[in-house]
């Protein structure tokens, strides 16, 4: 099964490109993780920011590929803890489709992506760096797997 991480920008820094590759690379055992990348619309002193969401909208819509369960990351999608996600993942890997997972720009996704996405989730509460975001998504699809396959990576308990 393919995990598609479908994400508005280009050129993001090294460490960004490291860290998402470094737990890409951990998954294994029939799932795969791959970055695909859409441009976004220059962004001027004076950018209508309502016609670049629906750009870069309409970009990440077609660059999903066809038949995937698209899943929105969007602040008001429903949100897991570590192991309420394996048990995501794992539902997720049972439709027996691949999934696109689908990150808007800095301005977040359009109505439309909202709209034709089969789910929505949502990382945090708080704001995050828009680079930032994949790194976070791509570890933690690699803890919610090591949870599922009983790798020792995830130390469930408290944080004082």
């Amino acid at each position: 099964m393919w995990i598609h991480l479908v994400a508005v920008g280009r050129r993001m820094p090294s460490w960004i490109s490291d860290g998402f590759s470094e737990y890409a690379q951990r998954l294994r055992c029939g799932v795969q993780l791959e970055l695909i990348e859409v441009d976004t619309p220059r962004r001027g002193q004076n950018a209508d920011l309502s016609r670049i969401v629906r750009e870069e909208g309409t970009r990440l819509l077609q660059a999903a590929p066809a038949g995937s369960y698209r899943i929105a990351l969007d602040q008001s999608g429903r949100s897991y803890d570590s192991e309420s996600l394996a048990l995501q993942l794992e539902k997720w890997m049972h439709r027996g489709r691949d999934i696109a997972l689908l990150v808007g720009g800095p301005d977040g996704l359009s109505d439309q992506v909202l709209e034709s996405a089969d789910q929505c989730w949502s990382l945090s509460p708080l704001t995050l760096a828009h680079p930032l975001v994949r790194v976070v998504i791509a570890e933690q699809l690699f803890r919610a797997y090591a949870i599922s396959r009983g790798l020792p990576y995830h130390r469930p308990g408290r944080v004082s």
